[in-house]
């Protein structure tokens, strides 16, 4: 009669609590529920440029729903399209907007402004997939719809051509994001990966911080200098991003973000959005990409003038030294070490993808977040930290950047 009471009891459990609640799901299961409530806001993508690039900007060239066939053939394969932003759980894109750092100061800005009206175009052609967000309600009115939010991000102060007149245009024209710095040291703002002129921000490059701050544009701070983070960090009354940098504590690298000014997120409010980039995140992969870049530098003084000896020469190094393997482990090892520094509140993901040479194994282009999330599940992350992660903290962000300018023009009245 006692087993019989048992049985019953545990009938009764499966029919109060349901079959998912007595048997746990996988973490794929998890991974795939999170990301259908709340999609993914990826941080950086450099789709813009693939298309002005590959194709002259011209659209009757390639169509974005599906990019596998027009690149596939005699070209590396994009990483990007809106059949696989959808398989990947995207919700929201912030397209990157880059352009040479070397340009001449007025062919940057014009530069800038025709990769802005890349995005425009996309969401334009695309209108059943794309939809233009300047917002955050914007972003939220577009995962209503059924749409991928695409959002527009500046990769680099110097785009600006050392003009706050023209910051505030590229925000009329709907950028949300700007990065200070390249790989190049501006007059005002110093690079992470050159050298430095200011010992961070100058004065001017306080102002544009502060421009920012009134406008409503979040200032990313991926590849800067430690110097300029702090200083940004010192002036901002708004949350910051880096829009695609990792942990500095987990591997050494000038693009990724110390712990130092990790410690300072929590009371800035801003989010690292950890980065795919494969030297990025393994020490290792980064001591193998500079041997290579080491080598093809070799094989130019070597071969002058000679393409099809470089190529032979690099080919060969190549093969006697195979790339590190690099995994969703490596990035899910990012992120447990900012949280354990600055806090689940403070993790997005930012894929560089379609801006990288190469990318981790098991994420190979934008359909695979869920690979990642699932990782996270298996490491013991809750459904509501995966969300955050996924959205919810940038979302948050943004917020904050809107909340600031218009804290700033009441107070200005």
């Amino acid at each position: 009669m006692k087993n019989i009471n048992i049985f019953r009891g545990l009938a009764m459990g499966i029919a109060v609590l349901g079959p998912q609640s007595v048997m746990a799901q996988t973490p794929e299961q998890v991974a795939q529920d999170v990301l259908a409530k709340s999609p993914v806001i990826d941080g950086h993508n450099d789709a813009p440029e693939q298309i002005a690039e590959r194709f002259a900007s011209d659209f009757s060239q390639f169509d974005f729903r599906n990019t596998l066939p027009t690149t596939g053939t005699g070209s590396k394969v994009m990483h990007t399209d809106i059949a696989r932003l959808r398989q990947g759980g995207v919700g929201g894109q912030f397209w990157s907007v880059w352009i040479d750092p070397e340009l001449p100061e007025f062919e940057a800005v014009q530069r800038v402004i025709e990769q802005i009206d890349i995005v425009h175009r996309l969401v334009d052609t695309y209108p059943d997939d794309l939809q233009l967000a300047l917002t955050a309600a914007d972003v939220a009115a577009a995962q209503k719809n059924g749409r991928i939010a695409s959002l527009i991000g500046m990769e680099g102060g110097h785009s600006i051509g050392n003009s706050l007149a023209v910051l505030r245009q590229a925000y009329a024209l709907g950028a949300r994001y700007m990065t200070l710095t390249h790989w190049k040291t501006l007059d005002w703002a110093d690079s992470a990966t050159d050298a430095p002129k200011s010992d961070g921000l100058s004065e001017f490059g306080v102002s544009v911080v502060q421009e920012m701050n009134r406008l409503g544009m979040m200032v990313d701070l991926s590849h800067v200098s430690e110097a300029t983070m702090n200083d940004a960090l010192d002036v901002t009354r708004a949350p910051v991003i880096f829009s695609h940098s990792s942990a500095d504590g987990v591997t050494r690298h000038s693009r990724n973000v110390p712990d130092s000014v990790l410690k300072r997120l929590p009371t800035n409010g801003g989010v690292v959005m950890v980065t795919f980039v494969p030297s990025y995140v393994s020490a290792e992969n980064r001591d193998w990409d500079a041997g290579q870049k080491a080598e093809t530098a070799r094989a130019a003084a070597l071969y002058p003038g000679d393409e099809a000896a470089r190529a032979a020469h690099l080919a060969k190094w190549n093969e006697e030294n195979p790339m590190p393997p690099v995994t969703a482990k490596d990035i899910a090892d990012h992120i447990d070490h900012i949280r354990d520094v600055a806090g689940i509140d403070h993790i997005g993901l930012g894929g560089d993808y379609d801006g990288i040479r190469f990318t981790p194994d098991d994420l190979s282009d934008v359909s695979t977040y869920p690979v990642l999330f699932a990782e996270l599940a298996r490491r013991g992350y809750s459904a509501g930290d995966l969300a955050k992660i996924a959205r919810h903290n940038i979302l948050r962000v943004m917020r904050g950047a809107e909340s600031t300018a218009a804290a700033m023009a009441r107070n200005k009245k």
